[in-house]
């Protein structure tokens, strides 16, 4: 088979080494793709939301399945694209379509989900400019800390928690009056903190069978000890030690089973993807947020854990025959360690030499923001690298992966060195 990949992050290149291991792959392509992928795939000079592009592209390379790696063609309709044009309808697309993407396009449209469907989440209220005094009744009616999420999609950055009342106020008018996420802001969700300690749980759906992929547990904050700013995710473990079995069935019972049967009853069509941010908070699991794709960078994690062959997953959940497969998983734990640009999350450079990456030894190693620039790997985005290492436990996983990360070097490199400090 010829297999298109959307997306140019560490997702994408742990997804891609995995549909290139296996022997129904023909020809691989990634678009726009990086440094890691352009060894294991063809890289494509194509943007994820330049659908007349990608068009183009499967039809001259006659691709027979396209996988979606980021949101944001999602959110904007890539699959309904496919469906609705008569060249490319018959090309299976592993990715749910528009209105089922607003799970992860609108808080407001997936908690309103959750309610509908009795999925256990944080309490909450949405407003708008027009409300916004009423927004301001709402957090006094509240116990700090204050939960204020942009509702549409902010690339991860719009959810703040905030300690002093005063404050929450000034950050709710900035998000509805002064546009501080631009229109992803123009409608707020205010709600009620969860105390826990938070995991993620990776679905599969064909629409009306799933399969759970194993847990991860990503590191959100910049610095150490989980402090400064959020960021895309610094890091990942897989599995989360703290979710024994008797967790994961309450998981799988009350939060994977009525989400898929849900959207099969609000006539969402679904095929792919669900990550479900979830918290555990005493021993019951809460939904925090759902996302329509898998997260970066737990991918790294996820992925190289799974021993069957991928592309025959794709395809069963393409055919709607999920039932049919068997997950076959790796029973080692696996970490992630992420290696970002000097500055980031905040202002950084790109264009650094990236070098070392020959050196490492029983790791896997995921690019994230790097490209080819005149034969050398130059670092390209915020989160430039990702180094996954197995082990028997995720001590043992991590102190490999800190071990190679040594091996690795670019100007202004950062990375955090106390993941499952928490665990």
């Amino acid at each position: 088979m010829n297999i298109l990949v959307l997306g140019s992050g560490g997702r994408e290149h742990a997804i891609a080494l995995k549909i290139s291991e296996s022997p129904k792959t023909n020809n691989l392509f990634v678009a726009p793709g990086n440094a890691g992928t352009s060894k294991i795939a063809t890289n494509v000079e194509v943007g994820v939301n330049d659908f007349s592009a990608i068009k183009q592209l499967a039809l001259k390379e006659a691709i027979d399945l396209v996988v979606i790696g980021p949101e944001d063609p999602l959110v904007n309709g890539v699959h309904d694209f496919f469906l609705r044009d008569a060249e490319l309808k018959n090309i299976p697309v592993i990715g749910p379509q528009k209105a089922a993407a607003a799970l992860e396009g609108s808080k407001e449209f997936a908690k309103e989900f959750m309610m509908r469907h009795n999925i256990p989440t944080a309490a909450y209220e949405s407003f708008t400019a027009e409300t916004l005094n009423e927004g301001y009744a709402f957090l006094e009616s509240l116990n700090p800390p204050y939960v204020l999420k942009a509702d549409g999609l902010a690339a991860g950055k719009g959810v703040l928690i905030l300690q002093d009342l005063e404050e929450a106020k000034k950050e709710l008018k900035a998000m509805l009056v002064d546009s501080k996420f631009g229109n992803a802001s123009a409608t707020v969700v205010i709600e009620e903190f969860l105390d826990g300690i938070e995991l993620s749980c990776f679905v599969l759906t064909d629409g009306t069978n799933y399969k759970v992929l194993p847990t991860a547990k990503d590191y959100k904050r910049i610095g150490e000890g989980d402090t400064g700013l959020n960021t895309g995710g610094m890091g990942a473990i897989s599995p989360v030690p703290f979710a024994d079995s008797t967790f994961l069935d309450k998981i799988e019972r009350q939060i994977v089973k009525p989400t898929v049967d849900g959207l099969k009853k609000d006539d969402l069509p679904y095929v792919g993807f669900i990550f479900i941010g979830l918290i555990k908070v005493g021993e019951e699991p809460k939904v925090i947020e759902y996302n329509v794709r898998m997260g970066d960078p737990e991918t790294e994690v996820v992925m190289p854990r799974l021993k069957s062959d991928l592309v025959e997953v794709l395809m069963a959940m393409a055919n709607g025959t999920l039932d049919k497969i068997n997950l076959e998983i790796d029973e080692r734990a696996a970490t992630t360690v992420m290696a970002v640009s000097g500055g980031y999350p905040e202002a950084y450079e790109k264009g650094k030499e990236i070098t070392g990456t020959e050196n490492i030894k029983d790791s896997l190693v995921f690019h994230a923001g790097t490209k080819l620039s005149d034969g050398k790997v130059v670092t390209n985005g915020g989160r430039v690298i990702a180094v996954t290492s197995f082990g028997k436990d995720f001590r043992e996983a991590l102190q490999k992966s800190y071990q190679n990360m040594e091996k690795l070097h670019f100007d202004g490199m950062y990375y955090r060195k106390d993941l499952g400090f928490d665990l």
